[in-house]
């Protein structure tokens, strides 16, 4: 049978279906298959932190039983969980004992918030962004956007539970050391502002290394600013540390010896007008600290383990955020260095260049 085609007006023939490459087939399922349990272990890996069932097995090897009695949980429950935590490699499982135990890089990654790797905070963040899929399903229909404010709380306290570990580890040890001139700066009393704080953690590093430098953090969202005054009173070091509820643009800091901006600059609206807000703010020899995801300049250069949970985590919340502010420009969270440097040199800096990279970031530094 025949059918025309009503764009073009001429007779077709229906095209037949394309051949099923069955091991191909059986690739592609078995990646879907280690998706969906990753996508279920992201709540078993926080009902693990939360209950305190990796900790108690990092006090050495148990069975079900002995671990609920450890934290205080049913064995029942228990036994589920350490099943399918040894099925993921989350866990040691020793059939002859039968009894669970961790390595001590498993320990190190799920058992320490302060630490410098700490792996639960990001399944947080994702299964607090993930709260917003209708509202997301909207904005897809619409091009509206949905404002960081709005997401669930899951997601600002996992946000800093990602990312705080990262600065924890190279913030003071390599980022600011490759800053041109700042660490003597901030030794003899530099003033800072630390732009998309959030919670603070990165505000009160730094505040806590440099004592004799003076720091302002800010960010839009009301409750992140209220828990960052919370830890600047904890830490006893407010005289030196004040947070405000403000957004980049609405910086009133004047002679600034640097700026910084920690995963967020991607999440504006209006990048390049903060940017060049931020270079007015600056004295005439200051810096601004770039901290951006890792990310190439194309889409072939991201399409890897990275590059998946950054995109993932842009599509809920980076270019959402974005559009629902003024402006309207969505970077995205895999913009990369050009991109990056685009935004810096039209707000007329005449100096950037990356200065150093982890796996998940890449730190650059903008000078006027």
């Amino acid at each position: 049978m025949t059918t025309i085609d009503e764009t073009t007006d001429q007779t077709t023939e229906p095209q037949a279906a394309p051949a099923i490459d069955m091991d191909a087939l059986m690739q592609f399922v078995g990646s879907f298959v280690g998706d969906l349990g990753a996508t279920m272990g992201a709540g078993n890996v926080l009902l693990g932190e939360r209950l305190g069932l990796y900790r108690g097995l990092a006090v050495g090897p148990t069975d079900a039983r002995g671990l609920a009695t450890r934290t205080g949980t049913d064995p029942r429950y228990v036994d589920e969980w350490l099943r399918g935590q040894a099925a993921g490699g989350y866990v040691q499982h020793d059939a002859a004992s039968a009894t669970y135990s961790m390595t001590p890089e498993q320990a190190f990654a799920l058992t320490d918030p302060s630490g410098p790797i700490f792996l639960p905070g990001a399944f947080e963040l994702a299964l607090g962004a993930l709260k917003a899929m209708p509202e997301i399903e909207h904005a897809f229909r619409t091009g509206s956007g949905y404002g960081w404010h709005q997401h669930d709380e899951d997601v600002f306290n996992g946000c800093e539970r990602f990312f705080r570990p990262g600065y924890l580890m190279h913030l003071l040890t390599e980022w600011i050391p490759a800053l041109d001139g700042v660490p003597a700066k901030l030794e003899r009393g530099g003033r800072v502002a630390d732009l998309g704080c959030g919670h603070g953690a990165s505000t009160l590093l730094m505040a806590e290394a440099f004592p004799a430098s003076t720091f302002v953090g800010s960010d839009y969202h009301q409750g992140s600013i209220e828990a960052a005054r919370e830890r600047a009173a904890v830490a006893a070091i407010g005289d030196r540390v004040r947070f405000d509820v403000a957004g980049a643009q609405a910086l009133e800091e004047h002679d600034l010896d640097l700026v910084t901006t920690f995963d967020c600059l991607h999440d504006m609206g209006d990048p390049l007008g903060a940017a060049q807000h931020i270079r007015r703010a600056l004295a005439p020899d200051g810096t601004w600290m770039i901290v951006e995801p890792a990310a190439g300049d194309t889409v072939a250069e991201n399409l890897n383990p990275v590059g998946r949970v950054f995109y993932g985590f842009s599509t809920f919340l980076c270019v959402p955020s974005a559009v629902s502010q003024p402006g309207g420009y969505a970077l995205g969270a895999q913009a990369g260095q050009a991109a990056i440097r685009q935004v810096v040199t039209d707000a007329g800096f005449t100096r950037f260049r990356k200065v150093a990279e982890t796996p998940f970031n890449h730190v650059y530094e903008a000078r006027p």
